[in-house]
């Protein structure tokens, strides 16, 4: 079974759109692999590199409201996905977003203010890291050695979609 959590990159604003997840030039390219080094290429934070090492080995992303806005195209999952992220937590998530991260077997955690500003409390953390139990509904986030629980709701389609590896997977073993 896929494994949820690891290392985690902090981008640390609202609104951060399908553009600055991956540029809307590279939707020419053939497969999902090929856009795996435009990852954030055009996201603009103070401090983050799109090609440092934090990008590079996070496979938990942690954000502010409405992540994922923009337009609806799949490719901003694919490149999450191509990239190993195996989840995104924030505020909120754009709709279509949040599905096409399920669809793709990808964890899209929704989690209050309080919560987040907490877990952002560990961006200045070399060793933040994310642990995640999707049949729980539960995450653990540790770094500068402190330890915090989080308990988060998906629905249940939406979890077995993600426990299942993405829609294709999930159809397969159903139909």
């Amino acid at each position: 079974m896929k494994t949820f959590g690891g290392p985690v990159l902090f981008l640390d604003r609202s609104d951060i759109n399908t553009d600055e997840i991956i540029p809307a030039k590279y939707l020419t390219e053939i497969t999902k692999e090929d856009l795996k080094p435009y990852i954030l290429e055009d996201l603009k934070l103070p401090g983050f590199d799109p090609k440092g090492p934090k990008t590079k080995t996070a496979k938990v992303i942690v954000s502010r409201a409405n992540f994922g806005c923009g337009s609806s195209r799949e490719h901003a999952p694919w490149v999450f996905e191509v990239n190993g992220i195996t989840a995104v937590i924030a505020e909120s998530f754009a709709r279509i977003f949040r599905q096409n991260m399920f669809n793709c077997g990808m964890a899209a955690i929704e989690l209050p203010a309080a919560d987040i500003d907490l877990i952002m409390s560990h961006a200045g953390d070399d060793d933040a890291a994310m642990t995640i139990d999707i049949e729980a509904g539960s995450l653990t986030m540790s770094g500068g050695g402190k330890t915090k629980s989080f308990n988060f709701e998906i629905s249940p389609f939406d979890k077995a979609l993600v426990l299942a590896g993405g829609w294709v997977d999930y159809a397969d073993s159903k139909y």
